[in-house]
């Protein structure tokens, strides 16, 4: 059951963060729902197009001083910016599990995770350390430079409403860009409060802004003149349009899509440990994972066999209700619409001819929160929809196979890349699946192949727009562009003749 209309009106409302200071505007509001609870807890303001180039004007005209600084005094922001998040980390999972609705250990871990890129930040002057070569030619030294791009922009999903984030600007800000952070209206907050420490730990006004709004707001970003680049997480539908019309506007475009991630079972797999595994992996934050494993490619009949009996037995011990209690382990779905787009799936793999062995449909229907239980597929088939689709909620698909080959060709063929895992005791199976697969990041024996924040995180094929991943490395590329600088001093006063040749390095 949803608040009453006239309850909504009294939430509180979530604006937006320009120049240092909250900032209403006069644009329309969306609720905010509990999901947990179905009920109204807040109300976020859709920024206006003039809102978001307010933004972006406080950015510009920041973006010089900020660019002058030096990356020593950027870390030092960075080390304040962790600490103050640690000191506030509990309030931070709070509002993320009230607004998304993932159990508090889920809403904690993403937010670790997000303070370990904070963490990559801070090595700011090794990071932007370039290249020097003395002597290239005689007397001439050559060497290169990471400059800032100046505004740069990030659109982010509500699945990890401060993980994503934190993969994106802290990078940015030490690389000396200017940046404006868009996130998912559907959970505002947490990346709210988050954006504020940063000037509590001393970043000037207008390095950091955070509008919120819809479609709109995003299109402002795309197509405004003085944004430089824009990184975007969310499905492969609007990655796709935000590349085209990023790019087509001469920004420089990073846009990570959906996903149809595959775990292959072996038949020498240990069983328990890869059903524990799979549990986590498909069912954690209630299936809403871009990184979640939503198909078991089980290799041989008897595995397969095996595999649905173990976890039709261990799926039955799983507890869903309200994330902030620590008895569940599932919580809800982040909308009612999106609760019931997943069981329009549930519904189409039943009529496709899968064989639905856990049916979580009913579970706490009659609860008012957005609930889905946990469901399971066996004998799904590569045609089916339910197969191709990012379904990105609490269903786990098996698919039979005969072969390691087998299992690897129906992985490539997929139109998604972004990550695939393999549970397995033989290495040689491990190293021939990793050498041959082609999927941007792989696991041998991890469900979650997430990389670490000094390693960088994005998939292929149709998982990403764009030449360069998020975070780590390639991160740093992306929010700077190299400079190569040639010098000489000719020595003595020696006037030197005209030279028509190209320049060799003798």
């Amino acid at each position: 059951m949803f608040t009453a209309p006239e309850k909504i009106s009294a939430a509180p409302p979530i604006g937006h963060f320009i120049n240092g200071q909250r900032a209403l505007d006069a644009g329309s509001t969306q609720p905010v729902y509990n999901p947990a609870t179905g009920r109204v807890v807040r109300q976020v303001v859709l920024a206006e197009p003039d809102t978001v180039r307010d933004a972006i004007a406080a950015a510009e005209q920041a973006f010089p001083g900020w660019r002058n600084t030096t990356p020593i005094s950027r870390a030092r922001v960075m080390f304040r910016f962790k600490e103050l998040i640690e000191k506030h980390a509990e309030t931070i999972a709070s509002l993320i599990t009230e607004e998304h609705g993932k159990v508090l250990d889920d809403a904690r871990g993403e937010l670790q995770r997000g303070i370990e890129n904070i963490e990559y930040a801070c090595g700011a002057p090794e990071l932007l350390k370039g290249e020097h070569s003395r002597n290239v030619g005689r007397g001439i030294d050559s060497w290169s430079e990471y400059q800032p791009l100046g505004v740069v922009a990030g659109i982010t999903p509500s699945n990890f409403p401060a993980m994503v984030p934190l993969w994106m600007y802290p990078l940015a800000l030490i690389c000396g860009n200017t940046f404006i952070l868009k996130p998912s209206e559907r959970d505002p907050s947490s990346a709210l409060f988050i954006g504020e420490l940063l000037s509590e730990a001393g970043l000037p006004n207008g390095v950091f802004n955070l509008v919120n709004g819809d479609k709109q707001a995003v299109e402002t970003l795309l197509t405004d003149r003085r944004v430089q680049a824009v990184s975007f997480v969310g499905s492969t539908a609007v990655a796709e349009k935000v590349y085209r019309t990023g790019t087509a506007h001469g920004k420089r475009v990073q846009a990570l899509g959906s996903a149809k991630n595959h775990a292959v079972v072996m038949p020498d797999a240990d069983l328990e440990n890869a059903v524990n595994a799979l549990l986590g992996a498909a069912y954690g934050s209630c299936g809403e994972r871009c990184m979640a494993i939503s198909v078991a490619v089980a290799v041989g009949h008897e595995t397969a066999d095996a595999l649905a009996a173990s976890l039709v037995e261990r799926i039955g011990e799983l507890t869903v209700g309200d994330g902030s209690d620590a008895s569940n382990q599932i919580g809800p779905l982040i909308t009612n619409e999106h609760r019931d787009r997943v069981k329009g799936y549930v519904d189409l793999g039943v009529e496709e001819g899968a064989k639905l062995i856990v049916d979580g449909r009913a579970q706490l229907q009659d609860e008012a929160g957005f609930f889905l239980g946990p469901c399971l597929f066996d004998h799904v088939k590569q045609h089916m929809r339910v197969y191709k689709e990012e379904i990105f909620g609490p269903v786990l698909s098996i698919v039979r196979v005969d072969r390691l080959e087998d299992a690897i060709d129906l992985i490539d063929t997929h139109d998604f890349g972004n990550g695939t895992c393999i549970f397995t005791r033989d290495g040689e199976a491990a190293r021939y699946f990793s050498d041959h697969v082609q999927i941007g990041m792989v696991g041998i024996n991890v469900p979650l192949p997430v990389p670490v924040a000094y390693f960088s995180f994005g998939g292929w094929k149709r998982s990403l727009f764009g030449d360069l991943h998020i975070y780590g490395p390639d991160a740093v590329r992306f929010y700077t562009r190299s400079k190569v600088i040639t010098q000489r001093w000719p020595s003595g006063g020696v006037r030197e003749k005209a030279k028509f040749s190209f320049p060799g390095s003798d």
